[in-house]
């Protein structure tokens, strides 16, 4: 097995690739962080940061105001992720309809008799 698998899991997973991205223009409070990645979770988004925390791609600031006041901030490392995922998000972008039809096309399509293997 790969020993970057985790690591391409991580970067790839849905609420990671989106919260580096709204990372990217600075750093975040969580409750902005949470209003940006519309249908997170807060256990969610809360699981998702720490793993970025560990793994070194963001660093998460606590400023010792009444109440705290925590930012989430990407390290030069998560920045150079940034635009790897950029370029996947625009991919995405520009062949959602294509892909939309595909799965239209299929899931319409009759079903196939099984096969028996010889």
């Amino acid at each position: 097995m790969c020993p970057c698998r985790d690591l391409l899991d991580m970067v790839a997973s849905k609420w990671t690739a989106l919260a580096i991205g709204a990372l990217e223009d600075g750093p975040k409070r969580f409750g902005e962080l949470k209003r940006r990645l519309d249908g997170v979770s807060q256990k969610m988004l809360t699981q998702t940061l720490r793993t970025l925390e560990r793994d070194g791609l963001v660093t998460r600031t606590v400023y010792p105001t009444v109440p705290l006041r925590v930012e989430y901030e990407l390290t030069a490392l998560g920045r150079s992720v940034t635009e790897p995922l950029a370029a996947l998000r625009s991919w995405a972008q520009r062949n959602y309809e294509s892909v939309a039809e595909a799965r239209e096309i299929f899931d319409n399509a009759e079903p196939l008799e099984p096969v028996t293997a010889r």
